[in-house]
């Protein structure tokens, strides 16, 4: 029987045949790797045929429910920020030399190639790094890529993060270092929530592939301390990993100089808007050594010579020893939106330029600490809840009794998006949630934060 291109095959003949041809009895075990939790053990409840213009209207009251950062101010960050995007951002990487030509070989290049180009020899610059990968997928993926490559380069099988890490990255650094390695958390100060360098000194020792920090952490501190943990890391011949936010860069040293040997990072604040479920972008660095660019699973754009004399261009860096060359086999892998993302954070880092990363850099401080001092002022509040230096996000503590997740529902009826609970994630926290403040919120935002906590408390 003829298989159609375009139709699902779903005739019972034509299934059959295919899962013969790829070795699986039943369609079900394709889906073996989801938790059973997950899975649906009902039939969907699918509407009988439905003229277009009904099915549209119901959609359309369906979405109408959503309210997006918008319509109403939003405090919630963890990884995907509310930032100003310029319109060009869009208008840029929405042009069809890019939308339609995001991947592929040099032969369908079309200035893509250039753009990335652009775009690593950025990040670069930021963060003190003469090599950049392939974009990523998001933080998380480039952590786990980072912590992969710190066990190949030194043959070790120790990896040291902090207590304070997101536990959705930790999952990620997990399932990519699960057969190379082992991760152990070090403790934080209570105080300053930074890490603590006494339980460092303890754990880190010969074994140790790697200590991996985030400046700014999680939880929104700043590690003041980021040189000395980096000190302690190579004392023991350990590599020294650091996680970042580049906007913050523009006011903290590029992880360079407090002696990072591999740094990744979120570009989402790059130009990239919040959506439900992106957009991201993940970014690895590195020094420009064999031991490091033998172990990265990724390309990288670079600039070469062409058979014509005076002309330059733009090729791919180790096809053959990447994931795309035996995509079977990897333990990593990106996608091909990245590549647009990673041109929209090229256009955007050229827009600003290193006055204009300063200059919003300092912007969001000031908005993060004036909400800070302003939130503090409200009784049965503790803020911050780390005696220490913030960017861009901060830690509450409730302690009226209301729970987080009742304290954000109430602040929906105001209006307002309120932080993400960390209950169960840091439950020796109690009743926390994780505010951010950026360069979207106005002096109004904040003030109307405060009034509805103040009445919702």
């Amino acid at each position: 029987m003829k298989v159609h291109p375009y139709i699902p095959n779903s005739v019972p003949e034509i299934k059959k045949k295919m899962l013969k041809e790829i070795g699986v009895k039943k369609v079900d075990q394709l889906f073996a790797a989801i938790p059973s939790n997950l899975m649906l053990r009902r039939r969907l409840r699918l509407p009988s045929p439905t003229p277009e213009i009904v099915v549209k209207r119901h959609v359309g009251d369906l979405l109408s429910k959503n309210r997006t950062c918008s319509e109403i101010p939003s405090f919630l960050g963890a990884g995907c920020w509310p930032h100003f995007v310029p319109d060009v951002c869009t208008e840029i990487s929405s042009r069809s030399e890019f939308l339609t030509a995001y991947t592929g070989d040099v032969y369908s290049d079309l200035g893509r190639f250039q753009a990335l180009f652009e775009f690593q020899s950025m990040i670069g610059e930021l963060v003190g790094m003469e090599a950049v990968t392939f974009p990523l997928y998001d933080w998380s993926t480039a952590s786990g890529d980072a912590l992969r490559m710190a066990l190949l380069v030194t043959g070790r099988r120790q990896i040291l993060l902090p207590k304070t890490i997101s536990k959705e990255k930790l999952s990620v650094m997990k399932a990519h270092c699960a057969d190379l390695g082992e991760i152990e958390l070090i403790n934080f100060d209570e105080n300053t929530g930074q890490l603590s360098l006494d339980d460092l000194a303890r754990k880190v020792s010969e074994k140790t592939a790697c200590v991996y920090i985030e400046n700014p952490a999680y939880l929104g501190f700043i590690e003041t301390e980021a040189e000395e943990i980096g000190r302690l890391a190579h004392e023991k011949g350990a590599l020294y990993v650091a996680g970042v936010e580049p906007l913050s860069l523009g006011l903290l040293k590029p992880p360079s100089e407090y002696g990072a040997d591999i740094v990744c990072g979120e570009g989402q604040p790059l130009g990239l808007k919040t959506s439900f479920g992106g957009a991201l972008l993940g970014f690895l660095a590195f020094r420009d050594e064999e031991q490091f660019i033998s172990a990265t699973g990724h390309r990288l754009v670079t600039i070469t010579r062409t058979c014509r004399e005076r002309e330059w261009g733009f090729a791919f860096v180790l096809p053959e020893r990447s994931m795309f060359a035996a995509r079977e086999k990897s333990a990593t892998f990106t996608g091909t939106t990245t590549v647009l993302w990673a041109i929209t954070a090229a256009v955007y880092l050229s827009l600003l330029g290193p006055q204009g990363i300063k200059k919003l850099a300092e912007t969001i401080m000031q908005k993060t600490h004036y909400a800070i001092k302003r939130l503090a002022e409200i009784r049965d509040v503790s803020v911050p809840t780390f005696d220490a230096l913030h960017f861009e996000e901060f830690t509450i503590r409730f302690e009226s009794g209301k729970t987080v997740h009742k304290i954000n529902k109430s602040l929906l009826r105001h209006g307002i998006q309120g932080g993400k609970d960390l209950s169960e994630e840091f439950p020796e926290l109690r009743n926390t949630a994780l505010y951010c403040v950026t360069e979207v919120h106005t002096l109004e935002d904040i003030e109307r934060l405060v009034t509805s906590l103040e009445d919702v408390l």
